[in-house]
């Protein structure tokens, strides 16, 4: 590293094996390079994030699609790019963190894609993010194994796509220090994937391919174009060889779906249907707007309710429209050891797949390797020997901004069991947070910081809204503090010693009994308990 750059960054994080082969003096520099080309225009768009909430929270901003933009949506003669190497055919895509038992049996699992994730699945300490990047470069490479009960798996000869999902524009990572203020996470976790793998990745007939989280506007999907542009010129990459998804989980990015493939057109590779985050998304923007915002049970909110069945559809018809792949929500259901447990999962996500492959996705997410089998049978059954869906335009969808807003036709209930349910898995992904695991099997499902999100949003906007249960019962503090505690009890109970359920608590307590919703519970906890663990 320069001398100068070496004044200027600081790499605070604990020592680990083979950390220097990932965060190499070039590395750095180019992670400087980003940071100072781009963070100042990610803290604009931040802070617009932050005042456009406030509109829609004064009643100043109505949601719908956006005016200035009418000719480009009507403009029919834009495409975004043909699919890439590896990327022609994503029927199943499997998710989860890049520790590295996780990437050799993602790779093995039979999906077409794995989502290599350093965002919701993974807690973000420092041994994970450096070590998750090591795992993909020796992934890469083909250099990469793990042993299980003596027995040694390795990479196969036909592995999965790897698409890296770096974290979300509003994080950062507090242990690279640029002039003594922390560097933006997804520019860290970009930079270090991109710089190390990309021509590697080239060579071997695939490319440099990434999912794009949180997104809420077409200008935040620009700001990573001109990114995927600055680095393929500083590396020498031909322009268009980096390919990129786009995760529609944000309530505003609904009404931008067009606007952000086109601004990404020449680096795209389609939108997803990122449902919890969605679901995250209109707790989050209209927790305080009244009753007909106010969401039942988690349970209750399912792909089928209107305004979700509004939102895949409008997302598959876009997608089309323009050339791009239209990829599915999560399955989400871990295989449990009760046969009667699993053939009800496995007929419920069945009938999820089929109704997406129906709807014309090209493919869909799940989060174990035991559900590709069936995810890949029903869109093999729709597909035949077709690669996608693409010409499924769906022309018969006519999507409104009122279809969009229409919560209430979620219709359902709140029961007592939906409230300490959400805090019991709340407190139970917490305390595996805290411990460095950001994927966790709870009640045979896996959850991740998404669904968390969920579940304390929603507690805090039953009391925002004084919400009754269906017995009568009004949702207080009181009667929330009151089952925070029977539901910690039980969990500590079952967890036994070694666990971090206090600091579970009080994050749980912060982000969903507090007078204010804070927008993710991951920035405060990060830097609370997270920066010096390692």
């Amino acid at each position: 590293m320069a001398d100068r750059l070496q004044d200027r960054m600081k790499v605070s994080g604990p020592e680990g094996e083979r950390f220097e082969q990932i965060l190499t003096p070039s590395a750095l520099e180019f992670i400087a390079k980003l940071d100072s080309a781009f963070a100042g225009r990610r803290r604009e768009l931040l802070d617009a994030r932050r005042r456009r909430r406030e509109r829609i929270a004064s009643g100043e901003e109505t949601l719908g699609f956006l005016p200035e933009t009418r000719a480009l949506r009507a403009d029919e003669s834009w495409q975004v790019a043909h699919p890439a190497p590896g990327l022609e055919d994503r029927r199943v895509e499997i998710t989860g963190p890049t520790d590295r038992k996780m990437t050799v049996n993602a790779l093995n699992s039979g999906a077409r894609v794995w989502l290599a994730d350093f965002e919701d699945a993974t807690s973000p300490t420092w041994r994970n993010i450096v070590g998750g990047q090591l795992n993909l470069y020796d992934a890469i490479r083909r250099n990469i194994d793990f042993t299980d009960n003596g027995k040694r798996y390795t990479v196969g000869d036909e592995p999965a796509t790897i698409v890296m999902r770096p974290r979300g524009w509003h994080l950062v990572e507090k242990h690279i220090r640029l002039d003594g203020r922390p560097v933006p996470a997804s520019l860290v976790d970009f930079g270090l994937y991109f710089f190390h793998n990309a021509r590697q990745l080239v060579a071997r007939g695939s490319g440099p391919y990434f999912y794009l989280p949180k997104l809420e506007s077409h200008e935040e999907a620009r700001l990573w174009n001109d990114v995927f542009c600055f680095a393929q010129q500083e590396l020498g990459i031909p322009r268009g060889t980096i390919r990129a998804t786009v995760l529609i989980e944000a309530i505003t990015a609904a009404f931008e779906m067009e606007e952000i493939l086109y601004e990404l057109r020449e680096h795209s590779a389609g939108l997803n249907a990122g449902r919890w985050d969605y679901i995250f998304s209109i707790i989050k923007t209209f927790g305080e707007a009244g009753a007909d915002y106010v969401l039942p049970d988690r349970a209750q909110v399912t792909m089928t309710v209107p305004f979700m069945r509004a939102y895949t559809e409008l997302l598959v018809r876009t997608c089309h429209r323009r050339g791009a792949h239209a990829i599915g929500g999560m399955a989400a259901f871990i295989p449990s050891r009760d046969p009667e447990v699993n053939a009800t999962a496995l007929r419920k996500v069945r009938e999820d797949k089929e109704r997406e492959a129906e709807a014309g996705f090209d493919g869909s997410w799940v989060a174990h390797p035991a559900l590709v089998p069936v995810c890949r049978e029903v869109f093999d059954g729709v597909l035949g020997g077709w690669s996608n869906q693409l010409g499924k335009l769906r022309e018969d969808v006519e999507v409104d901004a009122p279809d969009l807003l229409n919560v209430a036709s979620a219709g359902g209930e709140v029961t007592e069991q939906g409230v300490r349910s959400n805090i019991n898995v709340a407190l139970r992904y917490l305390d595996a947070w805290l411990r460095g695991s950001g994927a966790a099997a709870i009640f045979n499902l896996m959850e991740d910081a998404a669904t968390a999100e969920i579940a304390r949003c929603q507690v805090w906007q039953w009391l925002r809204n004084g919400t009754k249960l269906d017995d009568g019962t009004l949702v207080t503090h009181e009667l929330a503090w009151q089952w925070l505690e029977e539901e910690l009890a039980d969990v500590r109970a079952e967890l036994g010693t070694g666990n971090r359920l206090d600091d579970a608590r009080e994050i749980f307590a912060e982000a969903a009994l507090g007078e204010k919703l804070p927008n993710f519970f991951t920035t405060a906890a990060y830097a609370r308990y997270l920066t010096e663990a390692g």
